[in-house]
């Protein structure tokens, strides 16, 4: 074999252990260098659990997190066993305490409502708003239409926005929404309102009639908008009275002049003016 290539040879060999033993001692000191890393076994949900449910152990599953766990994270299943889901919660999610109503709150559609805050019920139709369209987490604005009192008869019915941006709770006896977002024929609609809204929803439920109206989730505007009333629907202008003039007179025949007969009785004459037979009629 030609000496020269074994010397080319051997110092590339050389060349690479050396490279290899490099390589070696720095992952080494970087790997005593870093520090072991925490784990934490949190609870999560072994199914898709669905808003209102009461959690039992066959809903909960375990699950190891590297890190810090999420702020709420509950650690052992005892702790949301018996709890009401105030929101809907997926397979292998780490179940947090905000997702749970508190302990003996129950399911269903009460411990979703947060503290302050009413469920008012509005009854629909299959004809008034969006009724059928409406389903549990979708936004809405309240319309009342009726004989404002005081009104004057020439107004008509008027409608008013009363309330705005208002939460779905519930739509009928549904209080999740429906996988495949198919819309149902309710009777009963929940909305999410403050107390005081609660008395003016009610107020108006009772006497006039109530419309809702959908709005785009993302749409959190509020705006002013005037009542409108049927006059403004057919024009509030009332047609002009109707006047009475007098035609004016055409080209006729010149006014005639009377003319007189003198009567002769005796002696005595007497002047008699009678009107122009063209003028009598």
């Amino acid at each position: 074999m030609n000496r020269r290539l074994v010397t080319i040879l051997l110092v590339a060999a050389l060349i690479a252990g050396a490279c290899t033993w490099v390589v070696y001692r720095l992952v080494s000191v970087r790997i005593l260098a870093s520090k072991p890393v925490s784990t934490t076994q949190v609870v999560a949900a072994s199914k898709d659990i669905l808003l209102g449910s009461v959690l039992t152990s066959a809903d909960l599953t375990t699950m190891t997190l590297a890190g810090t766990p999420p702020k709420g994270a509950i650690l052992k299943p005892e702790d949301a066993i018996g709890r009401g889901v105030i929101t809907q919660i997926s397979q292998g999610e780490p179940i947090l305490d905000s997702q749970l109503a508190g302990l003996g709150s129950g399911g269903g559609l009460a411990p979703t409502i947060p503290q302050g805050m009413r469920a008012c019920a509005v009854r629909v139709d299959e004809v008034v708003g969006v009724a059928g369209f409406v389903t549990p987490g979708m936004r809405v604005d309240v319309l009342a239409s009726g004989n404002p009192p005081g009104g004057s008869a020439s107004q008509g019915v008027v409608t008013e926005t009363i309330l705005q941006n208002i939460q779905v709770l519930s739509a009928g006896t549904d209080i999740q929404r429906d996988q495949q977002g198919k819309p149902q024929q309710v009777q009963v609609v929940n909305l999410l309102v403050t107390p005081e809204q609660a008395e003016l929803l009610s107020l108006a439920a009772n006497s006039l009639k109530i419309q809702l109206v959908l709005r785009n989730p993302l749409d959190t505007q509020m705006t002013k908008v005037p009542a409108s009333s049927m006059s403004n629907l057919f024009g509030s202008q009332a047609p002009p009275a109707a006047t009475h003039e007098r035609a004016p007179r055409g080209p006729g025949k010149p006014a005639t002049k009377p003319y007189s007969i003198v009567v002769m009785n005796g002696n005595k004459s007497t002047d008699e003016k009678f009107a122009s037979p063209e003028g009598q009629h």
